[in-house]
């Protein structure tokens, strides 16, 4: 059996060996050194957990933010070129040359044509400020759909002149509205004239300043309002495969439309919301530095304490001729092996919690503040691959450091230390 013993031992990493049954015995040496073996691995669970966190959070905040903007606006709008800064949109004609060239372009997934037009909407006790966003056929719903909390949306074709709209919940809140309400909006304009229609469907976003504006109604409307003819729209918006390749798309469809036209992407019609977004990222390198020191000098003084408790038995490894590079890997397997478990700890509790948040929503948040009713989770796995492995390496390569400490210990002096 010792034989066998032996040839198992000589077959494995000796160091791994010595060090995994030097610190998980049940032998009263432990009684200090289990504790804090604890402490080290429950500080890497905290700090990982953190900065996971801040990761998952982040990302799917700004996820959330992003697709919002897009759902109200496209990733792209070509409108006229002119000095309108106003909701009140200029005509183009429906039929224009860059259709063709850019709906070929396959990082472009939709086009969609709309229209624009401020009113006012008036109940027996309020008035409130709204934009009409008129929309064909062509438009895809399924961002309101998604966001729908009564009712249906438009059924919209090319023939018939449909007059049901969808407002927000913001909207029908502050107006004391329902389903199958009519809404009566006027428009301030020569003569002044006064639509009504009827309510099918409520949305809520909760990103209160595109909330409070939109209603969504039948692009014909607008057509009618501004005695446009059929063929005059008031603008055209633009979905792109890849946010991330939204530079380049909004380059390409800017060089392919004609002078009389402009383009512009969603950061640009919004420069204050994604300049704001790009703050977060601050938060996030701050709160992983942070967390990444915490973390490291904890480990720092785990194996510290843990080099000061065994130090008789360096002196002992010493004296029998073990190299100094052998007794620290002992205590670096020691140390590496907590920043595993931690880790991986961390990433089952963080996962569990996201979960259970994506699908029961558990943390809510203030809509008003934070443009969403709760906290929001983006499984961004390049990142937590990245902050998992930095982790690690950053912490083994630390820990060499404290480790040093082994190399100028004199045998004698160890072996008598208490």
């Amino acid at each position: 059996m010792q034989i066998i013993c032996f040839i198992f031992v000589m077959i494995m990493n000796i160091e791994y060996y010595i060090s995994k049954r030097l610190f998980y015995t049940k032998k009263k040496n432990n009684r200090y050194t289990k504790p804090i073996i604890r402490i080290g691995t429950l500080a890497i669970i905290l700090s990982v957990s953190v900065m996971l966190f801040s990761i998952m959070v982040t990302s799917g905040f700004k996820e959330q933010i992003t697709n919002k903007i897009i759902g109200f606006s496209g990733d792209v709008i070509v409108t006229s070129f002119s000095d309108n800064y106003s909701y009140e949109s200029n005509p183009i004609n429906i039929k224009q040359d860059f259709y063709q060239n850019i709906s070929q372009n396959e990082d472009i997934i939709h086009i969609s044509v709309f229209a624009t037009k401020p009113g006012i909407i008036k109940t027996k006790d309020e008035i409130l400020g709204t934009v009409l966003k008129g929309v064909s056929s062509d438009f895809d719903w399924r961002f309101f759909i998604d966001n729908l909390v009564e009712g249906s949306v438009p059924n919209i074709n090319d023939t018939i002149l449909n007059n049901n709209v969808i407002i927000s919940r913001y909207i029908a809140n502050t107006l004391d509205l329902s389903l199958e309400d009519d809404l009566i909006i006027y428009f301030a304009q020569e003569p002044t004239r006064v639509r009504k229609f009827r309510i099918i469907g409520i949305y809520n976003t909760a990103l209160i300043d595109f909330d409070k504006l939109f209603v969504l109604v039948d692009i014909k409307h607008i057509q009618k309002l501004n005695y446009w003819t059929k063929e005059q729209v008031g603008g055209f918006e633009i979905n792109v495969k890849d946010f991330n390749d939204l530079d380049r798309l909004s380059k390409f469809i800017y060089d392919n439309i004609g002078f009389d036209l402009n383009s512009q992407s969603v950061k640009e019609i919004y420069p204050e919301l994604f300049d704001w977004l790009k703050l977060q990222n601050i938060n996030v390198i701050l709160i992983l530095s942070l967390m990444l020191i915490v973390g490291v000098v904890n480990m720092i003084t785990v194996l510290l304490i843990i080099i000061l408790e065994k130090t008789s038995l360096i002196g002992i490894l010493k004296a029998l001729g073990v190299t100094n590079w052998s007794i620290r890997k002992i205590f670096l397997y020691q140390t590496l092996y907590l920043s595993l478990r931690g880790v991986v700890i961390a990433n089952v509790l963080v996962f569990l919690i996201a979960l259970l948040q994506k699908k029961y929503f558990i943390f809510s948040l203030n809509p008003e503040v934070y443009y969403m009713d709760h906290v929001p989770f983006s499984f961004d796995f390049y990142s937590i691959i990245f902050i998992n492995i930095a982790t690690i390496f950053i912490s083994y390569l630390t820990l060499i450091i404290p480790s040093i400490i082994i190399t100028n210990m004199k045998p004698i002096k160890s072996i008598r230390f208490e």
